[in-house]
């Protein structure tokens, strides 16, 4: 008879900051290693310079978006700034069954809609972490430099970026933003230490 072995479920891990905090990055970088897949997430915006279609975003037309969410296709979504935004539900279900950790870059209002669904394995299976920007003015700073916004869209950004700040207390976990090392570093021993809690390993008996 072969020894026993641990396996888990996947982690479902999401991440939400203000625009401008370095998400984005974050996340680009966390996507190069195999450590997870990456959801990629579907918005109604228009792409930006140098952005690809199925690798950054799912671009969907809002009538295409609408239909998904009548489908029940949409493990979460928002209207943001304008556009919606969302994650398809199939995709993430079928990664975490099959023992695989999901990532996913999603504002405060997909976090919120995700800890209330009313799916077991999913709230389960949910580790959400909030970057931080040091403080306003840095977050400003690091928005004028992206330089792909408009003064009134910056301004837009701040004050949703203000308010989405209030909310670091609902995570589980929170980053104080330095250098993308420094936000690499902390994310990777969150990951480090989910992975280990033993609530999360099953004994499997091998025939």
């Amino acid at each position: 008879m072969n020894p026993p072995i641990f396996r888990r479920q996947g982690i479902l891990f999401v991440i939400s900051a203000p625009s401008g905090t370095g998400k984005t990055t974050l996340c680009e970088n966390l996507r190069a290693t195999p450590d997870f897949i990456y959801s990629v997430s579907c918005t109604t915006r228009a792409p930006r310079p140098g952005e690809v279609d199925g690798t950054d975003y799912h671009f969907l037309s809002r009538e295409e978006f609408l239909l998904k969410i009548e489908r029940d296709e949409m493990l979460e979504y928002a209207l943001v700034h304008g556009n919606y935004y969302g994650t398809l539900k199939a995709t993430v279900k079928e990664a975490l069954v099959h023992g695989t950790d999901v990532l996913l870059d999603i504002d405060v209002q997909g976090a919120m809609a995700i800890r209330k669904t009313s799916d077991v394995m999913l709230r389960d299976s949910l580790v959400d972490v909030f970057i931080m920007p040091p403080t306003l003015e840095e977050l400003e700073k690091r928005l004028r430099k992206r330089g792909t916004e408009t003064e009134e869209q910056v301004q837009m950004r701040l004050r949703t970026g203000y308010e989405e700040m209030k909310l670091w207390p609902l995570y589980k976990y929170t980053i104080l933003s330095g250098s993308m090392e420094e936000d690499l570093t902390k994310f990777r021993a969150i990951m480090r230490a989910e992975r280990y809690l033993s609530r999360r390993l099953e004994l499997h008996e091998v025939p």
